[in-house]
C-alpha cells in the first residue's frame, strides 16, 4: 500500500474502513475497505478530516479482492444464474428463472478446500424460485495472487459449478393398482392426491387407468400410457412385500431399466425409479398417499427437469433420508433430503 493525498485519490483502492461520525445520527464505516474512491467521495473524505489515504498499490501478479471475486464468480456461475456487483471481494448468486439447483460437489469441495477463497451454497437437487439466493462467494483477503486463482480455475474444472435447469411441465400417465380399488371396495384416494401435487408444477394427466394386481394387467397399463405420449409414468399402490403386491415385477416385465428398487428415506424406502426407453417409470409407495413429505417430492422435481437418477443418487439420500413429521412442515427449508 502507499500514501496519497486525498485530493489526488480518485479511481484508488481503499486499505482500510474509515469512520464517519455525526453526533446523535451516525456512527460507523462511511467507506468500506476496499471502495474504489469516487471524485464525489473526495468532500466527503476532506470533511472527516482524511488529508491523507493509505491506498492499494497494484503490482503484477496481484488481484484486488474484488478483480479475483469476479473470476471466482465466473467459475461457479452457470446456467440461469445471475451475480450482485461485486463488494468487498463478495459476489451474490441469484437464480433467473424457477427450476432445479445442481451443484457440482467434488468441484465445490475442491474450491473451497483451497485458501483465501470460499463459496456457500444452498442445498443442491432442490427446486428454486426465480430471484432466490443460491451462493455468496467471497475473496477472504484485499490482495490476492494470479496464481491463486489459477489454482481455483484448475480446481473447478471446465463446467460450472452451480446451475438451474427448468423443470418442464409433464405430461403423465397414473397406473393405479390393487384389488380393492379395482373392484370397488374402496374410494381412490391416491390418485387424487398425486394429481395435486404435479399441479403444482404444472403437470398434465394425460392417461390415468385402474388395474388390479395382475401384474400383466400393470405392464400392459404402463405400456399403453407411454404409447400415449406420456414422458413420465407412476403407478401407486403395491410395492410392498406382500404376496399380492406385484407392481415391482409388472414395471421390470416392461422391459424398463430398474435403477433401484428401495430408498433410504422415510417415508419412502419401497420407492423404485426405472427408465423406459428413456422415460421414467416409477413405482410410488403408499406412504405418498398419506404422508406429507416423501421421496416423491424429493424427486419429482429432478424427473421434471430431465436430471438422470442413479443408484448413487438415491443411495446418497440416506444422509437426510428422514422426515421428522412436523406439526408445521417447512421443506424444503429442513433437513429432509439434504445431503
Amino acid at each position: 500500500m502507499k500514501l496519497i493525498r486525498t485530493e489526488d485519490a480518485a479511481g484508488q483502492v481503499l486499505c482500510h474502513d474509515i469512520t464517519q461520525i455525526i453526533p446523535g445520527e451516525f456512527k460507523g464505516a462511511r467507506f468500506r475497505k476496499g471502495h474504489v474512491i469516487q471524485p464525489e467521495d473526495i468532500p466527503v473524505l476532506l470533511s472527516i478530516g482524511k488529508e491523507n489515504l493509505y491506498v492499494w498499490e497494484k503490482h503484477p501478479g496481484i488481484l484486488h479482492e474484488d478483480e479475483a471475486a469476479a473470476l471466482l464468480y465466473k467459475a461457479a456461475a452457470g446456467k440461469n444464474i445471475h451475480g450482485t456487483e461485486p463488494k468487498e471481494g463478495k459476489i451474490e448468486l441469484i437464480a433467473d428463472c424457477d427450476g432445479l439447483l445442481k451443484i457440482h460437489r467434488k468441484a465445490l469441495l475442491a474450491v473451497n478446500s483451497l485458501p483465501q477463497m470460499m463459496i456457500a451454497t444452498i442445498h443442491g437437487d432442490l427446486p428454486v424460485k426465480k430471484g432466490q439466493k443460491l451462493a455468496g462467494t467471497r475473496i477472504i483477503p484485499l490482495v490476492i495472487e494470479q496464481e491463486k486463482m489459477d489454482a481455483m480455475q484448475a480446481a473447478a474444472g471446465a463446467e460450472p459449478i452451480l446451475n438451474v435447469l427448468p423443470m418442464q411441465a409433464k405430461k403423465v400417465g397414473i397406473i393405479t393398482t390393487g384389488s380393492e380399488v379395482f373392484k370397488g371396495r374402496i374410494e381412490d384416494k391416491f390418485t387424487p392426491i398425486l394429481q395435486s401435487k404435479l399441479a403444482v408444477y404444472g403437470c398434465e394427466v394425460l392417461f390415468h387407468k385402474v388395474c388390479d394386481d395382475d401384474p400383466a394387467g400393470i405392464t400392459a397399463a404402463i405400456l399403453e400410457a407411454k404409447a400415449a405420449g406420456c414422458e413420465l409414468i407412476f403407478t401407486t399402490g403395491g410395492m410392498s412385500v406382500d404376496p399380492d403386491d406385484r407392481t415391482p415385477l409388472a414395471i421390470k416385465n416392461t422391459g424398463a431399466e430398474i435403477i433401484t428398487y428401495g430408498a433410504p428415506v422415510l417415508p419412502g424406502a419401497m420407492f423404485l425409479v426405472s427408465y423406459l426407453d428413456g422415460v421414467p417409470v416409477c413405482g410410488l409407495p403408499g406412504c405418498v398417499m398419506y404422508a406429507k413429505r416423501t421421496i416423491f417430492d424429493l424427486l419429482l422435481p429432478r424427473l421434471l427437469a430431465d436430471d438422470p437418477i442413479t443408484a448413487e443418487d438415491i443411495a446418497r439420500l440416506g444422509e437426510g433420508g428422514l422426515c421428522l413429521n412436523c406439526e408445521v412442515c417447512h421443506w424444503p427449508n429442513c433437513g429432509f433430503g439434504h445431503c
